[in-house]
């Protein structure tokens, strides 16, 4: 029987936390009190012995002494230089400090009273139990019961007498979110400012969780149809078919989003905020959430983010389908270990021509709706309270009028890692002030603290609030349904069979045929045995990638081969070897290959699925196995366990045909020189198996190129750390690719005719004609480059201007036309600070890849200019 109530006295601060990782009883620990010295107090009890329970977890920092407090009841030490991550045993793992104490009464000593004094960083609790010598509880209270003990002024209520205008339509937007704004109290302001919002009941406002994924597909949402990874995306080079994959995806989150109807909470996964695309460059083949990316080319990269980001947002002017998220600005491409505590200096070009255009293009032509912060620091200041990143550019420059998001625990990282500040309350004031409107996580918490300390102002946490609510209304989340467009989006669209062939269509269009000796297509009725081998033909697991919804009926590669050869074909199988060996014991004997050898001897022709998975590489996992270190890759060849077995299986003497699964370039020489056929496959989605069958016996002409330079080796890079472009990407390689970017082989062949160019509005119209010459219809994606002749400094070797894929017919020629603007030929001046175009002589270059250019122009510009854009 609860027979007191606690008091609070002191410095004293109410936060929101983390919790503890196994989150059993997840209300003690979600939020905490924490101050320099404060006491606890539980005035009414009568005299006797008692004993004193204080729960604790350290969710804020992650190591050994950076928090060691005293706790005190009267006379009684109940803990002295506790250290709560030592005693826990780390972070986010659960304590508790407990004592007997004697209360004399408090007409002697006092209400009994638990003080805590912070002698490294706060003293701090999360929950304080007191006992009574029967154990019955006397009294009990939780962090989160005493928010307005730190300020009750918070909670009061504004008194509003005009009539709400918010849920208007026919209001001006602006108004209607101020009008909202003006009706809530601070804490409820506060705690709208976190992903996982607060629901306002009075107000009708519900609960909102901002975090959802659609990187190549709904994700973590139930049953949505599962496209290739992105990279697999970007391989297709076809802005008009990534265009209808985005629109398809956004269908189905406003599908499940309506079917939800009107509840009081929208939790995590649920929402229409999606934190999509990855539009960060992939710059270094190791980096295991390259993946996510549309690849190493600025140029490609926009084109493809742009038409993402169109198909996600719809094109109701009123009303947003869902908001898509530009991210991660900026900079930010690994390493996983260390991303919440590392510090990038590219040069100013790079920062300029490599790593911030498709973020521009991102605001100034898709109109992105959000933007995220990455974890890293900029040039010593984190991207999260970064002014020049958050303002001068992206609101000044780039006139961006959404909100920014940081990336998930990026604002709690800004004291705990990169330590610019030492407290939370400093961390949030910087990140406010510099333009971060969300926090995913729960340090905006300490904003309330904050701002009775003088740090941040109620019209700063107005106008985060404002761009934050803003993205709701434009989704129609305040508009009766029948007023919105999307509202009549139904189940029915989701993982619909026009859903799953849209799925087939871009499996078929990323697939690479990197090396074929004439061996594919196979002809289906000279098969009468096929060996498939390798730990990835059965696997789901390598479809997916990560990021990734949960397709209702995958085909692995194994279950394609199955149905595209009947029961006429027997298929001998085999997992042969592990993807990769585990660290502990990275030794492998041949012995393990036998069975495959065995089976591959009686075949016809053997198909090795093999590479890694999203079980290897991917966002700061724990991974340990040889090669990988915390999602990375430490070496880009495939694994040598596989090599090995390729080697027998090859001296077999029956022809191989190597699929690879990868996110992104792999180094494999020795198979490029002695296997006759190679196809990469990415990680290809729900139908990965039915579209590899299909290119494998011809069903489907292989058109996908590559998006990335497949380097030699691990010693063709730079290292890992260094973000100069230096040496890295087909734009400043200066060695020879094992498979350059843009390179993908077809079963026909097309050639290039001369080059026309004309001058109109500032940009090249580039002409030829391009001929089918081969004997079956086939797609082919005319690329085009630039290089200067007479650069006024060093430039790239040559820089992709425009592509596109084409489809024609055997035989047929058609005339083609690429635009090539002057602004194509920008480079950043760091002695002017703005892009300029130089004068003299320059290349258009037009051909199949970036290594097989097939004609060539020579033009001249004549005189330098600015170049803005």
């Amino acid at each position: 029987m609860i027979k007191a109530q606690f008091q609070l006295s002191g410095d004293i601060k109410h936060s929101k936390s983390l919790g503890a990782a196994d989150e059993q009883q997840p209300e003690i620990y979600v939020e905490e009190i924490s101050g320099s010295s404060f006491i606890a107090s539980a005035p009414g009890l009568e005299p006797g012995t008692y004993t004193v329970e204080i729960d604790l977890v350290e969710s804020v920092l992650d190591g050994e002494g950076q928090r060691i407090m005293d706790v005190l009841c009267g006379k009684t030490v109940l803990a002295r230089d506790f250290d709560i991550f030592k005693e826990a045993g780390g972070f986010r793992q659960t304590c508790r400090v407990s004592g007997e104490v004697e209360h004399l009464g408090d007409a002697q000593r006092g209400p009994l009273a638990v003080q805590f004094e912070g002698r490294v960083q706060d003293a701090k609790f999360n929950a304080i139990t007191v006992k009574d010598e029967s154990g019955d509880v006397v009294a009990h209270v939780l962090a989160r019961d005493m928010a307005d003990a730190v300020d009750p002024t918070a909670s009061i209520i504004p008194q509003v007498d005009e009539e709400p205008i918010y849920n208007d339509p026919s209001q001006p937007l602006e108004k209607r979110v101020d009008d909202l704004i003006r009706r809530m109290s601070l804490k409820e302001k506060i705690d709208q400012l976190v992903n996982a919002a607060g629901h306002i009941e009075r107000l009708d406002v519900p609960g909102y969780d901002y975090w959802n994924e659609c990187l190549h597909g709904v994700a973590r949402n139930g049953f949505a149809t599962v496209f290739p990874q992105a990279t697999g995306l970007a391989a297709m080079w076809d802005t008009d078919l990534l265009f209808e994959v985005a629109d398809t995806i956004s269908t189905e989150a406003r599908a499940k989003f309506n079917a939800l109807g009107k509840v009081s909470v929208y939790h995590r996964n649920q929402g229409l905020t999606m934190w999509s695309p990855n539009i960060n460059i992939f710059r270094d083949p190791r980096w295991g959430r390259g993946q996510e990316t549309y690849g190493e080319d600025p140029y490609l990269t926009t084109r493809l983010g742009v038409e993402f980001i169109k198909g996600l947002q719809g094109d109701d002017e009123k009303c947003l389908k869902v908001a898509a998220c530009a991210k991660h600005y900026a900079v930010h491409s690994g390493p996983e270990p260390g991303r919440r505590s590392f510090d990038v200096k590219p040069t100013e070009r790079d920062l300029y021509e490599t790593y911030l255009p498709q973020f521009e293009a991102a605001v100034c032509e898709a109109g992105v709706e959000s933007v995220m912060g990455a974890y890293n620091s900029l040039f010593g200041e984190p991207c999260n309270t970064n002014p020049f990143l958050l303002t001068e550019l992206l609101r000044d420059q780039w006139k961006f009028d959404g909100h920014v998001v940081a990336d998930c625990g990026a604002i709690r990282s800004i004291y705990a890692h990169h330590r610019i500040v030492e407290t939370a309350e400093e961390a949030v004031a910087r990140a406010i002030k510099a333009g971060c409107d969300l926090d995913c996580g729960v340090t905006y918490g300490s904003l309330l603290t904050s701002r009775n300390e003088g740090r941040v102002s109620d019209e700063e946490i107005d106008l985060a609030l404002h761009r934050l609510l803003r993205t709701r209304f434009r989704l129609g989340m305040f508009d009766p349904p029948e007023t919105v467009s999307w509202s009549s989006i139904s189940l029915d669209q989701n993982d619909s069979e026009a859903n799953k062939a849209l799925a087939l269509k871009s499996a078929e269009e990323s697939m690479v045929l990197l090396k074929n000796d004439n061996l594919l297509p196979l002809e289906k009725s000279k098969l009468r045995k096929v060996a498939v081998i390798g730990s990835n033909a059965d696997s789901v697991e390598a479809l997916l990638g990560n990021y990734h919804g949960d397709p209702s009926a995958p085909i692995t590669f194994l279950a394609g081969l199955r149905d595209a050869l009947g029961d006429a074909v027997e298929l001998l199988i085999d997992d042969g070897c592990p993807l990769a060996m585990p660290k502990e014991n990275p030794e492998f004997d041949s012995s393990m290959f036998t069975s495959a050898v065995d089976k591959a001897s009686e075949a016809d022709v053997v198909l090795y699925f093999g590479g890694i998975s999203g079980e290897l590489e991917g966002e700061e996992m724990p991974v340990l196995i040889e090669g990988f270190n915390g999602g990375d890759r430490t070496r880009i060849e495939l694994p040598a366990v596989q090599t090995a077995l390729l080697k027998e299986l090859h001296a077999t003497g029956k022809p191989v045909v190597f699929i690879n699964c990868s996110g992104g370039a792999m180094a494999f020489p020795w198979e490029a020189e002695h296997l006759p056929a190679i196809l990469q496959a990415w990680y290809p989605g729900q139908a990965a198996g039915t579209a590899v069958a299909h290119v494998l016996f011809g069903e489907c002409n292989p058109s996908g190129k590559l998006p990335v330079t497949f380097y030699r080796s691990t010693e063709d890079l730079p290292h890992y750390y260094d973000y100069n472009m230096t040496k890295r990407t087909y734009r400043y390689f200066e060695g020879t690719p094992l498979y350059a970017f843009g390179h993908g082989l077809s079963y026909t062949q097309f050639e290039y005719g001369a080059l026309k160019a004309s001058m109109k509005d500032d940009i090249y119209k580039v002409s030829f004609d391009l001929t089918n010459s081969g004997s079956v219809d086939g797609a082919e994606v005319a690329q085009l480059y630039v290089r200067h002749k007479d650069p006024a400094v060093p430039q790239a070797v040559h820089s992709l201007a425009a592509f596109r894929r084409l489809e024609l017919k055997a035989g047929e020629t058609v005339r083609v036309e690429l635009d090539c603007p002057v602004a194509a030929l920008r480079y950043w001046d760091e002695s002017r600070h703005g892009y300029m175009v130089n004068a003299g002589r320059f290349e258009v270059q037009v051909g199949a890849a970036s290594n097989d250019i097939r004609q060539v122009l020579e033009l001249t510009i004549e005189d330098e200019c600015e170049c803005a854009v």
